[in-house]
């Protein structure tokens, strides 16, 4: 296969890896650790904290009487059960209603305290991504996140990805991967890594229709939900591999023009030598261990792509996510992300064109 080629290898370099600076872009910060009494003021604000929230929402309920949501466990619960349930007029609905008020709540007071750092301080509006955005509890939450910040006098607009959810973590790379690869290329690998799910996926360009790349898609996509399977760390890099092959093929029989580039984003603290400084507490095993290097543990299963050897980059998924979006986001000047999945990532943006 094309991308197993053993030719002259070109190894993730030095100061390539969680790039700050980009043409128009400033990242100002990501990955941001706020702590309180009760650990960090992030952790309150995730889709985990929502179920475990619902969850006490439900035990009051039980001791007074029966739970309308049954006997499965909160974290168990699909997004699709949860939505149908805010659509009723029931009791459950209530609880429902009530949980979302109180995560609004909590979300509320994590961003007022991001917008009091230094690095989040000038944010004008923030886009909203990660899986629990995807559902109707999700989308409730964030508008009453909006009207209580209002009412805290904190003035920042909330908006949500304009991507499908999945589809951000991966395209956010055609702004992050070398433009001279564009230019000869139609399209790019790139993978998004969470503490539940690994996305995989070929992105075209798109740049003839528009150079901004504000038109960049994902034709083909594989997600993996890895938290189903509990791997360990090596596992979910063989795993990573075999997908990645898989598109490789895929674009070979549909005679895309496949840039010899991989962008990995990730949780965590990304040093410039690629790899992870800290937050990747919710990924299996020791992710930031100076003996691993993910860059280099890809690029050695994928040396060649096409003619080209491989350059493999990585990134936080906050900030890959967010740079989605910045085709759509020339009318501020400050701006951030939030992504409420496993956990909360973060990032904030200034526009210097």
């Amino acid at each position: 296969m094309a991308a197993m080629k053993k030719k002259t290898h070109l190894l993730p370099g030095p100061d390539v890896h969680g790039l700050r600076e980009l043409p128009g872009l400033r990242v100002e910060g990501y990955s941001l650790q706020l702590r309180d009494k009760d650990g960090f003021v992030g952790d309150q604000a995730s889709q985990t904290a929502f179920r475990e929230l619902l969850e006490r929402w439900r035990k009051r309920r039980r001791k007074t009487g029966s739970d309308p949501l049954g006997r499965e466990h909160s974290r168990d619960l699909s997004k699709a059960q949860l939505d149908r349930v805010l659509q009723k007029t029931s009791a459950a609905g209530d609880l429902m209603h009530g949980a979302i008020e109180e995560f609004a709540e909590e979300l509320a007071f994590v961003i007022r305290r991001f917008t009091r750092q230094p690095s989040w301080k000038k944010v004008e509006r923030i886009v909203v991504g990660g899986g629990f955005t995807e559902s109707d509890v999700g989308e409730r939450a964030i508008l009453q996140t909006a009207a209580i910040l209002e009412d805290m006098g904190v003035h920042v607009q909330l908006g949500r990805l304009s991507h499908e959810v999945d589809d951000g973590g991966l395209i956010g790379w055609v702004h992050l991967a070398p433009p001279a690869m564009l230019k000869k290329h139609d399209a790019i690998l790139a993978v998004d890594i969470g503490g539940t799910n690994v996305r995989c996926g070929i992105v075209k360009t798109r740049r003839r229709k528009a150079p901004d790349l504000s038109r960049a898609k994902v034709v083909r996509r594989e997600k993996w939900r890895h938290a189903d399977d509990d791997p360990n760390r090596t596992d979910m890099v063989e795993r990573i591999a075999a997908m990645l092959e898989d598109m490789v093929r895929y674009c070979e029989r549909r005679k895309i023009r496949l840039a010899p580039f991989i962008g990995i984003a990730c949780p965590g603290l990304i040093r410039k030598d690629g790899s992870i400084e800290r937050g990747t507490q919710n990924l299996p095993g020791d992710w930031e261990s100076r003996a691993f290097h993910l860059p280099s543990a890809l690029w050695r299963r994928m040396p060649m792509i096409g003619s080209g050897p491989t350059l493999v980059l990585m990134h936080n998924d906050a900030v890959v996510q967010g740079l989605s979006e910045l085709p759509f986001m020339r009318d501020v000047c400050h701006w951030g992300v939030l992504t409420i999945g496993t956990g909360l990532g973060n990032a904030s943006f200034t526009n210097t064109f």
